[in-house]
């Protein structure tokens, strides 16, 4: 510290130079009385938890008092020079180290400062009516003790908005590389041991954004790859359900057509059966007919038997005419010439008798002509009625089949229809199908796009190593334990650093 800081300090305490004589010359008597203020300062410090703990043991207590003696023997010589400052200046900075609050400090010189105002009072207390030197004394030395205090303070704050200073830095250095996207940034100073947490904690932080942007740009190259495959499938599936849909519609046309053609048939098939079933009643009634015929000219048959047998009675009678006209004529030819009458008569009725017996064998012939014929007719209506029977044989095949045929054709309709129905159906979803599929393969090369703009984003990203971009995966050995997260780690280590600086010798101590 400059010369005249210094005194600037020393003059804004109202500590004269009158005082600074007065305080250097009762030095024996601080001398006489400090020992028992130590001893009584040091006895509250190790019944005190926070202040025991910077103390290893007693015999660093020990040390730590002996430098705190030397430190006041320098006070009280009033020798307020660089030499002081710099003693002063290792005290404040080592409490700033070691994590001792002001608190404490203060609280401990208000212990140590009342067995000196007793000792330096003759032990009857600061209200005893004291000689003025002595309580000029006692100011003076109250005196140098803040003073003494405010330079420790006021460089413990220093030290600590120092250290301050360094993490904020540090921090403003590295999250300026972090805001370039260099994550290879790291806290690689030592900072105080108060804020060795944030170290670790800033360090860890960057180390585990290093693995998530490795990891995510790993990623987002897996899913850019499976997306181009799915948006490629899907492209492909796209097309063949839209080739299948095609398929399908012009299936269900065709299949419509063959419905409506079915339909046809069965009602051709209904129409023909029941068009058979006419020809089986009019082929019935022919045989019907037919039978009446055969019975008819069985009739007629027994009727020309009858008139042939009028016939060969008439044949009789013209025989027998003829005969009684030859008798007649013989008679009359006997009688002469009254019987020349009768010969003539006997003549025309042998001539009628003779014509009788043509006109008989004639009809005979024409009549055996006419049973001939009505036995001709008798086979061809047989014949007919075999034939009637056969096609009424047949027409009843048919009218079976058809029937069958029909039922057939009604089945296959009924078939198709439902086959037509769900091949509807079928192209109706597979239109869907085809959308949703449109829908997917559009919003895969979304996804595609988007995870191209997260590569180049995480691209953006200096992960360390040879490449642009390097996978990051922490070893089995630093994997911590969900009970051991990493700022409950960094807390442990920071006491513990704080402890060890604490403990790390008595050396370092020239007061308490």
């Amino acid at each position: 510290m400059p010369k005249q800081e210094m005194q600037s300090r020393l003059e804004f305490a109202a500590f004269d130079a009158k005082q600074q004589s007065l305080l250097s010359k009762s030095k024996s008597r601080i001398d006489r009385v400090l020992p028992k203020a130590l001893d009584r300062f040091y006895d509250v410090v190790r019944k005190t938890p926070e202040t025991a703990r910077f103390f290893k043991d007693e015999k660093h207590m020990t040390g730590a008092k002996a430098a705190q003696s030397r430190h006041w023997n320098n006070i009280a010589t009033a020798n307020f020079d660089e030499g002081y400052y710099e003693s002063v200046r290792r005290i404040g900075e080592r409490h700033a180290i070691i994590g001792l609050e002001p608190r404490w400090y203060i609280g401990a010189y208000a212990v140590l400062l009342e067995e000196m105002f007793r000792g330096l009072a003759g032990g009857s207390g600061v209200k005893r009516l004291l000689p003025g030197n002595d309580i000029e004394l006692i100011i003076s030395v109250l005196k140098a003790a803040l003073m003494d205090m405010e330079l420790s303070v006021s460089i413990y704050f220093e030290r600590t908005k120092a250290s301050q200073v360094t993490v904020v830095e540090a921090l403003e250095r590295e999250l300026g590389r972090l805001s370039q996207g260099d994550l290879t940034a790291s806290i690689d100073e030592d900072l105080a041991p108060e804020y060795a947490t944030v170290k670790t904690n800033f360090n860890d932080a960057v180390a585990n954004l290093r693995e998530i942007i490795s990891a995510v740009a790993d990623s987002a190259e897996a899913i850019g790859t499976g997306s181009r495959e799915i948006a490629q499938a899907s492209e492909d599936l796209a097309r063949r359900t839209e080739s299948n849909a095609a398929s399908l519609e012009e299936t269900s046309a065709s299949l419509t057509q063959i419905d409506q053609r079915l339909r046809a048939s069965a009602d051709a098939g209904q129409k023909t059966v029941e068009r058979a079933d006419s020809a089986i009643k009019a082929v019935n009634g022919g045989r019907s007919i037919a039978d009446e015929a055969v019975q008819a000219m069985g009739r007629v048959s027994e009727s020309a038997k009858g008139i042939d047998a009028v016939i060969e009675g008439l044949d009789k009678i013209a025989f027998q005419t003829r005969v009684l006209a030859m008798n007649a004529a013989v008679e009359a030819g006997r009688a002469g010439e009254a019987g020349r009458g009768f010969a003539v008569v006997a003549d025309l009725v042998s001539a009628l008798a003779m014509r009788a017996e043509e006109e008989a064998k004639l009809a005979r012939d024409q009549l055996t002509v006419t049973q001939t014929d009505i036995g001709t007719a008798v086979g061809a209506v047989e014949r007919v009625d075999g034939a009637l029977a056969d096609i009424t044989e047949g027409v009843s095949e048919v009218h079976t089949l058809l029937g069958t045929m029909a039922a057939d054709n009604q089945t296959q309709s009924s078939s198709v229809t439902e086959i037509s129905s769900a091949i509807s159906s079928m192209d109706q979803s597979t239109q869907q199908n085809a959308a949703m599929v449109e829908e997917t393969s559009a919003a895969a090369r979304n996804l595609l796009s988007e995870v191209g703009s997260l590569s180049e984003r995480a691209a953006m990203f200096q992960t360390g190593g040879d490449s642009s971009r390097v996978r990051v995966t922490a070893p089995a050995s630093n994997v911590r334990s969900p009970q051991t997260p990493a700022h409950t780690a960094a807390k442990s280590q920071g006491s513990s650093a704080t402890k060890n600086a604490g403990r790390s010798g008595a050396d370092d101590w020239n007061s308490f």
